[in-house]
């Protein structure tokens, strides 16, 4: 009878080059879908804060027909209840964007047009990518 345990075995395991190109390998995937994922994320974000620009535009738009064509001095106006206790925005504040920064907002004055505008993922005015600037006007005109 043979003993089995006379012989080594050839297959001790995985070499170090097959270890190596495994972790490429996956390297390269997580790198791929990481991207992507990222990328899903930035799209999202825009897509509510233009749901959000458009909502705090029309609740703003309200409130103008409902005070004689005046629009209130900031967005605090559409989540502070009037003399009959409505409010013109869900909540007791103004939404921030979904990168937690304020939205920006400008009365329409002297011919400019009413502007609910965001800075982007930095807060600070200018940017590109991730960081852009976009306002009501931008959507509207299809620009974002």
């Amino acid at each position: 009878m043979k003993n089995f345990q006379d012989k080594p075995s050839k297959q001790a395991g995985f070499s170090l080059a097959e270890m190596m190109v495994v972790v490429v390998i996956i390297g390269l995937l997580a790198a791929t879908v990481g991207k992507k994922v990222i990328d899903r994320l930035f799209t999202s974000q825009v897509g509510i804060a233009k749901g959000e620009v458009i909502t705090i535009v029309d609740a703003l738009k309200q409130y103008a027909i409902e005070n004689q064509g005046r629009y209130p001095d900031s967005l605090e106006a559409l989540v502070t209840p009037d003399d009959s206790g409505v409010t013109y925005l869900e909540g007791d504040q103004v939404p921030t964007d979904p990168w937690g920064f304020e939205y920006g907002y400008e009365p329409p004055e002297g011919g400019n047009r009413l502007r609910v505008f965001t800075f982007g993922g930095d807060g600070a005015p200018g940017g590109e990518g991730k960081d852009r600037d976009f306002d009501n006007i931008m959507i509207i005109n299809k620009e974002i």
